[in-house]
């Protein structure tokens, strides 16, 4: 099959794929997405082929309206009408109740539940207008392996397993979508992203537990990212706490891989306050947390191109704002290893 790269004017014939049962990466603020009619049942398990996706994840629905959402999901409450009116088109997800077999359990992962998203992209509000379908959008990647925030990844990653990539340039965002289960008594975060736990509860006016972000080995994830080992090189990622000594990494480094290259992404600032063995290749993450939530994927999978790089040390911050956010995605990129634990 070959790939076509279409820009945003062509989002006709994007359509055209989407109607047809084809598989079209789209663009929103957050990650490029893998598109396909949620409503076409062969569609979708095509998604979960052309990435390598476990069949028990679950797939996040994609709408450009609210009046979509209620064609399947049970009565939205309040609480679901005011973040939908704050956060929507945005980087907020909401798993809903649905309708008795409302969507092929190959979107839901065979759950009574769906996640519903109305993203902040014209282009892909325009390609889900215009086919007229909602379109499940994992991220579109192999799975496991970093998010694309370009369609260059995309195409790394999928190019000869799907019909087209609609290219919109970098994402703004960087790491995937808020995913904020509404099906339940008491709202819950499952995966934490650029809305937080706060915003969230200043709208809703109750509190919101942000402590369900894993599930066992035998559970059926009720959101993406909650189960497997997600975003990560084939290098290792360790993780420097806040609290860790740099000059310690680099004396790391000196002692047990004193020629071996050796991956380092940071702050700037920190970049600039070690004198680093020579073997260390520098990647600045930039200046502050919002900085490094843009750039961790794209430099991650820029490691990936060189793959003499074994061993990768990438800095960790605060998990709170965007900072639970850009933790969540580092530690299951490095598979939870810090190096405190060399």
């Amino acid at each position: 099959m070959e790939t076509k790269i279409l820009k945003p004017t062509q989002v006709n014939e994007a359509a055209k794929l989407i109607n047809e049962g084809q598989l079209v990466s789209f663009p929103t603020e957050t990650v490029y997405g893998l598109g396909a009619d949620a409503t076409n049942e062969s569609a979708v398990k095509q998604v979960y082929q052309a990435k390598g996706r476990p069949s028990d994840n679950p797939l996040i629905v994609h709408v450009a309206d609210v009046a979509t959402v209620e064609k399947y999901v049970q009565p939205l409450s309040d609480s679901a009408k005011k973040l939908m009116a704050k956060f929507w088109p945005g980087s907020l997800t909401m798993i809903f109740k649905l309708k008795p077999n409302a969507l092929s359990t190959a979107v839901t992962g065979g759950l009574d539940t769906a996640a519903f998203r109305c993203p902040r992209n014209q282009t892909t509000l325009d390609l889900i207008r215009i086919s007229g379908k909602p379109m499940v959008g994992p991220s579109a990647n192999t799975s496991g392996k970093p998010s694309p925030t370009t369609a260059q990844h995309v195409y790394h990653d999928l190019h000869g397993k799907i019909a087209a990539i609609m290219d919109d340039g970098p994402t703004e965002v960087g790491v995937e979508s808020t995913v904020l289960d509404l099906s339940t008594k008491q709202p819950a975060i499952l995966r934490p992203g650029a809305v937080t736990k706060e915003e969230i509860e200043e709208i809703i006016g109750v509190p919101v537990d942000d402590e369900r972000h894993h599930v066992g080995a035998t559970e059926v994830p009720k959101a993406p990212g909650m189960k497997y080992k997600h975003y990560a090189p084939n290098a290792q990622v360790y993780i420097v706490d806040p609290d860790d000594d740099w000059q310690e990494v680099n004396n790391w480094i000196k002692r047990n891989h004193p020629t071996d290259p050796i991956g380092v992404m940071a702050f700037s600032n920190v970049l600039k306050s070690v004198d680093w063995n020579p073997n260390v290749q520098l990647i600045s993450l930039g200046e502050n947390v919002n900085d490094a939530s843009h750039n961790l994927f794209r430099e991650l999978r820029d490691f990936d191109e060189n793959p003499q790089y074994k061993i990768i040390f990438t800095q960790g911050v605060e998990p709170s704002g965007l900072g639970e956010a850009y933790m969540n995605r580092l530690n299951k990129s490095a598979g939870q290893m810090h190096f405190k634990q060399l």
